[in-house]
Parts: C-alpha cells; sequence; structure tokens
C-alpha cells in the first residue's frame, strides 16, 4: 500500500545518506474515516469502528490544521523503532504493547480534500524525517471525535529528490556521488584549500569562505567533492566527512 521514492546510496554515497534521510519527506495519501486498525493503516486488522457519516468537512480542515507546525506523535506499535534492544514490530506481532514516548516532529504541510466517498479523504504530507504519516491519519479520525487509518501512501519526495527522477527497482539510474549533497550549502575551494580540506584539517571560517549553520559541501574546481565542514568552535569548521584524499593522497 506504500509507493514512491526511496532514495538508495551505492559506494561512497552510502555514506552520505543521513544528509537525504535527516531532510523532509513529501507524501500523498488516502485516509479513510470511521475504522481503525492497530497497525494505523490498511495493512492491519480492525480494532475499532465509528459511525462518522456525518463528517463536517470545515471541520476535518480545521482538525487538520491543527496538527500542523511543531507536534508529538506517538510512535506506532508497528515500526521498527527499538524499546530495550527489541524493535516494537516484533514485539506487535507477539501481542505485545509497550508504553512508547511521545516524539516531536514537524508538519509543513497537511492539506486535506475530499473525494467522491464522504469517508475516505487525500491529503497532501510534507513533514520532518521521522513523521508517520499512519499517526497523523490514526491522530486526525480522533480529533474529529472517532478513529481513522491510512489506507494509501505514496511518497513524492525525499528531500530534494522528487518522484519525477524515480525509476523502477529494476532498472536503477546511477546519479554522481555530488548529488547527495544537493541539498547543503555548496562551497568552492582553490587548490591549496583543497589540499587541506582533502587532509581533513580545522580551518577557520574565513578561509573556507563561511559563515552560518552549517553543514557546507566542499568541493574542488573541477567539481570533485571532498569534504562536508560543519562549524567548530572560535570561528573554526571542521569536516563531518572526507570524501576525497585529492593530492594529499
Amino acid at each position: 500500500m506504500a509507493t514512491g521514492v526511496l532514495v538508495l546510496g551505492v559506494g561512497k554515497a552510502t555514506r552520505l545518506m543521513r544528509y537525504i534521510s535527516d531532510g523532509s519527506k513529501e507524501y500523498v495519501a488516502e485516509i479513510t474515516f470511521g475504522t481503525e486498525t492497530d497497525s494505523l493503516d490498511a495493512d492491519g486488522k480492525v480494532v475499532a469502528t465509528h459511525d462518522m457519516s456525518d463528517l463536517d468537512p470545515e471541520a476535518v480542515i480545521a482538525a487538520a490544521a491543527d496538527l500542523t507546525g511543531d507536534i508529538e506523535q506517538v510512535p506506532p506499535m508497528v515500526s521498527a523503532i527499538k524499546i530495550d534492544g527489541r524493535r516494537l514490530h516484533e514485539l506487535a506481532r507477539e501481542g505485545i504493547e509497550v508504553e512508547r514516548k511521545a516524539r516531536p516532529v514537524h508538519i509543513s504541510k497537511f492539506e486535506v480534500s475530499p473525494t467522491d466517498d464522504p469517508l475516505i479523504w487525500t491529503a497532501v504530507v510534507v513533514c520532518s524525517a521521522g513523521t508517520y504519516v499512519r499517526t497523523l491519519a490514526a491522530d486526525l479520525g480522533r480529533a474529529l471525535g472517532g478513529g481513522a487509518h491510512l489506507s494509501a501512501l505514496r511518497r513524492t519526495a525525499v528531500g530534494p529528490f522528487g518522484i519525477n527522477e524515480a525509476h523502477p527497482v529494476d532498472a536503477p539510474v546511477l546519479l554522481a556521488v555530488a548529488e547527495a549533497l544537493r541539498s547543503l550549502d555548496r562551497v568552492v575551494v582553490g587548490d591549496d584549500t583543497a589540499v587541506l580540506v582533502a587532509r581533513g584539517s580545522v580551518l577557520p571560517a574565513v578561509d573556507l569562505g563561511v559563515s552560518g549553520p552549517g553543514p557546507w559541501a566542499v568541493f574542488d574546481g573541477t567539481g570533485e567533492p571532498l569534504a562536508v565542514y560543519e562549524p567548530f568552535r572560535d570561528q573554526t569548521v571542521k569536516p563531518s566527512m572526507v570524501l576525497s584524499t585529492g593530492s594529499a593522497g
């Protein structure tokens, strides 16, 4: 029931995946009101039903707006989160439910639209990493005095990678390593500085030509990615990752 964008790292690019996976996600979802499931989606078993035939469209839109911005979510039991060394989905399969702490997430967009079926709505969601759209759907149902579950989900973007760039898994297209850094501020350095960057040197921020919170993707004059730098101390910056030894190797 879930389709869409999945960004995979190969070789050297594997080390850069955190700069992609930590970014925002965009989804197109379908939410079915009146039915709750144990997994919060259509793959789970029905655990409760509610008569929500008189849903007020304005109330649905208002409730979705209330779930926008900085909110807290309780992760679903059917998830990969570990508690006391065990993944929640393993416990769920054994019929065990444990207390989960709410986690802060950010919902940039939660726009809902009705369909021909009054109990089925579509939604566009833009959210921070770690957000469960299933939980968002269930929370929306509860906010309206009943229940709901996620009946379809398509991820349309992961950070800067949109579905327009996606390819079938049996016909993958490899992008250049530098593409994994497209969401970071880009800095191009001269040959002398490139040697220091390739050595993993701590540098004055002014020498790298950067300011602000970072991180920064550092490239040489030929477009080769050298490293990712981040703020350090006393107006200096340090590499969080060195990608190329360059002439220092």
